[in-house]
């Protein structure tokens, strides 16, 4: 592994870890209790991610008939919810930020547990593949130490010494913005020979197809006022990246049309859902969303 490899491994880490912290921080322990209480909220979210967005995946790498590469990445990535950029498009769209950091852990420590079975059960069913079998204790330990433990900390921090709490959550913001930055252009920089090769393909189409359907979808199965259901839609579109890269390693020998595939369903899912949130939260400073 490179050093500039190792340097993008760091700042995804400080990113996540960071952003986890900052969502905390901003997160009263009530409000946390009241999302988590919310059981169609929870139900709808849950049904969208776990059952509805696979096969989601699934269809659109039928419908566009792609390639064993690009169809096995699809099928990954949609079967993956609760990718930490998640968190940060809930603050970039100005919405409700404790219900969408609450599902996007939530979610994230759940497909901890499904993504193998779902991903395989889905890869099988269309003759696609081969058995994915991960080492899901592993990807526990990742959920926790990079998203629970964070948030955790945050929230405590939050509950029992709410002037810390306020006075850190600039400098927490300000790194968080500056990482997440970074975390983009090395995305950008590191696989842009694979998008470019995939530009005008199938591929990086029923990518984007999936992010905004998945937008749409996550939308449309929630409850509550307007920001917390376009936060849900944004948790939906921004899928986690471990397990996919986790199962190419395990599974596909780190192959590297499957790599370059699923970099390209990644950049370009976070493509379409950014600006949709960019959008929103300016209209929401405006007072029109």
């Amino acid at each position: 592994m490179d050093a500039l490899q190792v340097l993008f491994n760091a700042v995804t880490v400080i990113f996540i870890a960071v952003t986890m912290f900052a969502a905390g921080l901003s997160t009263p322990l009530a409000a946390l209790r009241a999302v988590l209480a919310d059981l169609p909220l929870l139900a709808l979210a849950l049904l969208a991610n776990l059952v509805l967005l696979p096969l989601l995946g699934w269809g659109l790498a039928a419908l566009f008939a792609l390639p064993a590469a690009g169809f096995i990445a699809l099928v990954l990535v949609a079967s993956s919810p609760g990718g930490p950029f998640g968190a940060k498009l809930s603050m970039v769209q100005k919405g409700d930020v404790v219900a969408g950091t609450a599902m996007q852990v939530l979610l994230a420590a759940v497909a901890s547990l499904t993504f193998g079975p779902t991903s395989t059960a889905v890869l099988s069913a269309a003759e696609v593949g081969q058995e994915i079998s991960l080492d899901v204790a592993a990807l526990v330990r990742t959920v926790a130490i990079l998203q629970l433990v964070p948030f955790a900390v945050g929230l405590v921090v939050r509950h029992y010494a709410p002037a810390a709490a306020l006075s850190w959550h600039p400098a927490a913001a300000v790194i968080s913005n500056v990482t997440f930055l970074m975390v983009l252009a090395g995305m950008l920089l590191g696989s842009w020979r694979d998008i470019a090769a995939l530009l005008g393909s199938r591929t990086l189409l029923a990518g984007l197809v999936l992010a905004v359907a998945a937008f749409a979808a996550g939308t449309l199965l929630a409850t509550g006022p307007p920001a917390r259901r376009t936060t849900m839609g944004g948790i939906a579109a921004v899928r986690n990246v471990g397990p996919p890269l986790a199962a190419v390693g395990i599974a596909f020998g780190d192959e590297r049309a499957v790599l370059g595939a699923l970099a390209a369903v990644l950049v370009g899912g976070l493509a379409a859902a950014l600006p949709v949130a960019a959008v929103l939260g300016h209209r929401r400073d405006d007072g029109t969303g």
